[in-house]
């Protein structure tokens, strides 16, 4: 690192983004001061708002530049026309767990909440984007299938839920690869979704089902067995 004293605008502005990113991960932004920000990086409280114009401007400038990184990794993943469900739910995962594994402070700070009142910039917004997108894929696929094509964009949520919160957790705890997880992710959404029925409903819970357990037939009636499928009769 360049001598503090002799730093350029451009070297203190990015030193200063450096830290910002640090603090505002290992803290959150609330938790972080101006005074803070200027020790950590050794210089003066009006040296902070002279780049940045308080604690919320360098705030911003981290956020721009990590959804920028991440919407890159995503959108690429998304990009190909006529591929395979299965390969977008891989591509999609990996994306984003290599964006973890490349940005782990990056995603802490934009996987906390946002002071920030513009929900166009928060990191939810970006992952509506994205979930649109792989939305769009899977009403493709469901038609295809036969399957409600309405459901396609909830289902698109799930998936694109289940990753982010798979991937904060695994960003503390690294003991499996992201290919590991990439492959844990992927076996449980895709067999899910394979296999998924046209009308799903509860077995065991809500109105309908309460009911049939409460009937007196039903107490004389065996388990279900589980169904078995033409892989599993000729393995």
């Amino acid at each position: 690192m360049a001598n503090a004293s002799r730093m350029s605008s451009y070297q203190r502005r990015e030193q200063l983004i450096c830290i910002g990113r640090a603090l505002f991960a290992a803290k959150g932004f609330e938790s972080v001061s101006v005074e803070e920000i200027a020790a950590t990086a050794k210089v003066s409280k009006p040296i902070v708002y002279e780049h940045f114009g308080g604690k919320e401007g360098l705030y911003a400038v981290v956020v721009d530049r990590e959804m920028r990184a991440l919407n890159d990794m995503l959108i690429g993943a998304l990009r190909a026309d006529d591929v395979h469900p299965r390969q977008i739910v891989e591509r999609t995962t990996l994306a984003l767990l290599t964006y973890i594994e490349e940005n782990t402070e990056g995603f802490q700070v934009l996987a906390r909440d946002s002071p920030t009142t513009d929900p166009t910039s928060s990191f939810s917004s970006l992952l509506g984007d994205v979930s649109t997108r792989v939305g769009q894929i899977l009403e493709e696929w469901f038609k295809r299938q036969k399957l409600p094509a309405k459901n396609a964009p909830y289902y698109a949520q799930m998936l694109v839920g289940m990753t982010v919160y798979t991937g904060q957790y695994w960003a503390d705890r690294r003991k499996l690869s992201k290919e590991q997880l990439a492959a844990l992710i992927v076996n449980l959404a895709w067999n899910g979704l394979s296999r998924m029925e046209a009308k799903p409903t509860l077995r065991f819970e809500g109105g309908k089902a309460a009911k049939a357990a409460a009937s007196p037939e039903s107490e004389h009636e065996p388990a279900e067995e589980p169904a078995t499928s033409s892989s599993d009769q000729t393995s």
